[in-house]
């Protein structure tokens, strides 16, 4: 038996209770999306039973699923991508991570201007296509490090590749990744390569993310322990910090990652294949572009008939997400949502509800018992329920 993971980063389905403490009150990506674009076509997703978990227009809720439906909401104190990766696999976050929206203090900058022997340029919130044309000028002339954060808990380091080469970049955002722990712990260290000249600036594909690791044994830890087979495709191995994962493939876009997932189904091996699209999220969602949001929607609505005819007799997809990115509202930050879970395999019933989950936590805890192993520290298993012949 093997589980394939595919986790759309940023793909909520309706504000959580709660959603007004994060200042996400009315967030709905798929909803909101859907009203503004006049309603989606999703034939494959609606297939799957999309349109039975919510007011989707455009997206029938009276079909027949193939498979298992419903929605999870988040128990973390949190909608990082960090929190929302490690809650799936069975790990609740009680404390958000620090966030420095007035930028970071002297106690983290002083070592890192030090021991790289640069000046820190910027130290502010910006959005990163802002901040290379702000700043990229200036990190010409000095080579200084162009330092910035988000409304997540990130420390970001932009430098041109022509100054600074991806491969320094990112020692030097390891060395800051050493520094940034305890009250300064930010979830991710991020290192963003740019290229280009003053006025054309632009981001090329070297990020690299160094996160904090779990602080406790997740899903991935308990299935290698156990010696079955856990790969992460694309940003799984920065989220997890490689821990419990057999095989890491990285990829450049969510293209590659498809690409690297069509192989990996055609090998014949039990476990966990892990897989992020992060597109909707980096690209359209932070962005709010509604349209760029559809449009790649609607290519992955596309592939997932390919998907679903390369899975084996005893393959099991589970698609769900990590928090929300609402395009169509003012903020550019995550929102706190719902988020999808949608399984189907045919060992998975058909036209199962699932109905409103109290955690992520439940997605790991399921592929534990499916396993024989666990329990995981949190999460209830829903793996009756949907198994055929139970």
């Amino acid at each position: 038996m093997r589980f394939i993971l595919l986790i759309l980063d940023g793909l909520g389905v309706g504000a959580l209770p709660d959603a007004g403490r994060f200042g996400d009150e009315g967030s709905d990506t798929l909803g909101n999306l859907a009203r503004a674009r006049g309603g989606l076509i999703l034939p494959h997703l609606e297939a799957l039973g999309l349109g039975k978990i919510g007011d989707i227009p455009g997206i029938s809720g009276g079909v027949r699923a193939h498979g298992a439906y419903g929605k999870m909401a988040e128990a973390s104190a949190g909608k990082d991508t960090l929190i929302g990766h490690w809650e799936l696999m069975g790990l609740i976050t009680e404390s958000p991570f620090p966030l420095f929206p007035e930028g970071f203090p002297a106690q983290v900058l002083i070592p890192l201007r030090e021991q790289t022997g640069r000046p820190i340029l910027a130290n502010i919130a910006a959005s990163g296509t802002e901040i290379i044309e702000l700043y990229g000028g200036d990190h010409l002339r000095t080579g200084g490090l162009i330092v910035y954060t988000s409304a997540d808990s990130v420390f970001q380091i932009a430098a041109h590749e022509e100054v600074i080469p991806p491969a320094q970049l990112y020692r030097i955002c390891q060395l800051a990744r050493s520094l940034l722990v305890g009250k300064f712990g930010v979830a991710r260290v991020i290192a963003r390569p740019f290229a280009g000249r003053p006025g054309s600036f632009y981001r090329t594909r070297g990020r690299r993310d160094f996160s904090l690791p779990p602080p406790r044994p997740t899903l991935l830890d308990l299935l290698s322990g156990a010696g079955l087979p856990v790969t992460g495709i694309g940003k799984v191995e920065d989220i997890f910090g490689g821990r419990g994962l057999s095989q890491s493939i990285p990829a450049q876009s969510d293209h590659e990652a498809c690409v690297r997932l069509l192989e990996q189904l055609r090998i014949e091996k039990p476990g966990l294949v892990m897989a992020t699209l992060s597109e909707l999220d980096t690209r359209f969602g932070h962005r709010n572009d509604p349209v760029g949001f559809a449009r790649s929607l609607q290519e992955l609505d596309s592939f997932l008939p390919h998907l679903l005819s390369a899975l084996k007799e005893d393959d099991i997809l589970v698609l769900t997400a990590d928090h929300g990115c609402d395009p169509t509202t003012p903020s550019t930050d995550h929102s706190r949502e719902y988020v999808p879970l949608l399984i189907a395999g045919d060992r998975v019933k058909a036209d199962i509800a699932l109905g409103v989950r109290s955690t992520f936590a439940d997605v790991g805890q399921t592929v534990a018992a499916a396993f024989g192993l666990g329990p995981l520290e949190a999460g209830q298993s829903f793996w009756d329920t949907i198994a055929a012949g139970s």
